[in-house]
């Protein structure tokens, strides 16, 4: 268990998920966190990385840092999301064992798991399926990289530990709309039309595909958790238990920014997964749950949105 003056280190610090796990920890009393990200040494570089551990010497580290991005991006930019996802956690996880490390928790995705597996998703149906072909790239990645923690634990006895969380949002989202998740799209996307007075906004999709989603700050909650009172192989899913059609969100989204306008959906654009609700009954048995209701973490979310893009 971390101590309050454990040295804990946050690789993607300045990151939407980064971020939160540092407010998490700070609003628990932990004071000796040092944030790390591309400003600060360069995760793709191992010699860079090995150079910082040293220099830092963390007891705990968080893997945040990834490059992520929405279906676009994935599907423009899947060699990239392929290799430097890989280089960046090949070159943490291996600084973790050369320097000591007592604990690493990584971060995952939900689209690790098969496109069509049952719902919701238990952690072991990982590897049982095909997986998202929009997403392949990003996903295996991951896969590697939570494989990875566990083969570490089985041959080096280390204590590194992986959880999936489910689709996130919150504060230090990106609502960029060539790259951005479902949500934060659409909180720029009914801005707009809010602002300009639109009678209507367009939605990728036939809205009929259903969607889990966490706030951040959840998230952060539960990886401290974790890192204080789990340790095992086994990956551990992070959701709320439930979930809703992107139709369902697309109104709640137009009700909290007090939208009226009409949906048009563009079924010329791909759906992506049909379904991704994760099983969290593992997690929910250790004794964590979330706490935030969509619609105020939603509006949690407009409210930063508003403050970055439109003071």
């Amino acid at each position: 268990m971390m101590k309050k003056d454990s040295k804990i280190l946050v690789a993607g610090s300045r990151g939407m998920v980064g971020s939160a796990v540092i407010r998490m920890l700070k609003s628990n009393g932990y004071a000796n966190i040092i944030g790390a990200d591309i400003s600060d040494v360069d995760m793709i570089d191992a010699t860079a990385v090995c150079a910082y551990f040293d220099r830092n010497k963390p007891q705990y580290v968080f893997l945040a840092a990834a490059k992520v991005g929405g279906i676009v991006a994935n599907n423009t930019y899947p060699a990239d999301f392929i290799r430097i996802n890989l280089q960046i956690e090949i070159n943490i996880i291996e600084a973790c064992y050369k320097y000591g490390v007592k604990k690493l928790l990584f971060l995952g995705s939900s689209c690790i798991y098969p496109r069509d597996c049952e719902q919701p998703i238990k952690e072991e149906y990982l590897l049982a399926g095909a997986l998202e072909k929009t997403n392949e790239a990003y996903a295996l990645a991951k896969i590697a990289g939570l494989k990875m923690c566990e083969y570490y634990n089985i041959q080096y006895g280390t204590d590194y530990i992986s959880c999936m969380p489910t689709n996130l949002y919150g504060p230090g989202d990106n609502y960029d709309l060539q790259n951005s998740h479902v949500l934060p799209a659409l909180i720029a996307k009914i801005h707009k039309a809010k602002t300009e007075g639109s009678a209507q906004y367009i939605v990728w999709g036939t809205g009929k595909v259903k969607r889990e989603f966490l706030f951040v700050d959840d998230l952060a909650s539960a990886c401290v958790f974790l890192m204080n009172n789990y340790s095992g192989n086994q990956t551990v899913n992070v959701g709320i238990g439930e979930d809703i059609t992107i139709a369902e969100l697309a109104e709640t989204v137009a009700g909290v920014l007090g939208y009226k306008g009409n949906i048009v959906y563009d079924t010329t654009k791909p759906d992506g997964t049909p379904r991704k609700l994760l099983d969290v009954t593992k997690i929910r048995g250790m004794g964590w749950r979330h706490k935030t209701k969509l619609e105020d973490g939603i509006a949690l979310s407009y409210k930063d949105y508003l403050n970055r893009y439109h003071k």
